[in-house]
């Protein structure tokens, strides 16, 4: 197979982490030929959607760790697969990609995940449609709102609806400390609109990232535990991740989402789970690959190629 991988730039992988490498590495481990493109290389020109593409061979080495040849014009149709790997932020020049992808897909590209179900699924407003499993939550950019869900529920996270790796997430407590500053500085004073969410007290046993592919759950997750005073368990965020089996309820979050989010085009996405609380779907660049297969010795990138194996021949 010939697989391209849209993503950020290789000089910035840090491979003994990046789930996208481990991706390539399993994929070239299977003969695949692996290329790698940014979303800056795109271009739509007399109606076909192309990219200036390189063919990537790696070497083994964890620093210089890849050669690229000089890159080349292709259609993205020429592809077996297509793997959407670009970081957040999610911005207009993000959902710009996402158009040019899903005109490739008309002329033929296989895309994962699926470009309009990536623009279609925020990764925080996403537990919306779930809210079986979801903590008490609030979405909107009205002050008196979020002061009266405060008023309610004590404990409150705060956060912004395009972040990641934990940016911009407050927690303020009962007492409201600096409630009226965090309100005014998330919401630009009423123009921009946020996620009041109840406090979870259990994410000091960390906050699950469960990994689901083609509609079924790798079998173990990875707790990222905040430490010392921090609240946010995110990796970026200093959180230690730590991989466990899945508990009976995370089974069951992901059996009753993932084969609904996989027939919707979602191939790869990471369900963020407090307790036996939702709090994300995960769906532009899930991760995580790396630190569960070397604590758990589950294969996360086999399952994943797998899956792009199946679906690229239209099983």
């Amino acid at each position: 197979m010939k697989i391209a991988f849209l993503a950020d730039p290789l000089s910035g992988f840090k491979t003994y982490k990046d789930s996208t490498f481990a991706m390539m590495r399993e994929a070239a481990r299977r003969g695949h030929a692996v290329y790698a493109f940014e979303q800056r290389d795109m271009a739509l020109e007399e109606g076909v959607v192309s990219a200036d593409i390189a063919h990537i061979t790696l070497t083994g080495d964890a620093d210089d760790w890849y050669r690229a040849a000089p890159k080349t014009a292709m259609r993205l149709s020429e592809f077996d697969a297509v793997i959407q790997r670009k970081d957040p932020p999610f911005d207009m020049e993000y959902v710009y990609g996402t158009y040019l992808l899903e005109l490739a897909e008309k002329q033929g590209a296989r895309i994962f995940n699926k470009p309009s179900a990536i623009r279609d699924h925020n990764e925080k407003l996403a537990i919306a449609q779930f809210t079986e499993f979801t903590s008490p939550t609030l979405v909107t950019s009205d002050a008196a709102r979020l002061r009266a869900f405060h008023a309610k529920h004590g404990d409150v996270i705060f956060k912004p609806l395009d972040g990641m790796g934990g940016a911009g997430i407050f927690l303020i407590g009962a007492d409201g400390m600096n409630l009226g500053s965090v309100i005014e500085t998330l919401t630009m004073n009423g123009a921009r609109t946020i996620m009041a969410q109840r406090y979870i007290p259990a994410i000091v046993k960390g906050d699950k990232r469960i990994l689901v592919i083609d509609g079924e759950p790798v079998p173990f997750a990875l707790a990222r535990i905040p430490q010392g005073t921090e609240i946010r368990g995110n990796l970026a965020a200093g959180g230690i991740g730590v991989a466990q089996p899945l508990t009976a309820y995370d089974i069951h979050i992901a059996e009753t989402i993932g084969p609904l989010l996989a027939e919707r085009g979602l191939l790869l996405v990471g369900l963020d789970v407090i307790g036996d609380f939702l709090t994300e779907v995960n769906v532009t660049s899930p991760t995580c690959f790396q630190e569960i297969t070397d604590q758990a010795g589950f294969d996360v990138a086999a399952m994943f190629i797998d899956a792009v194996e199946r679906r690229s021949k239209g099983k």
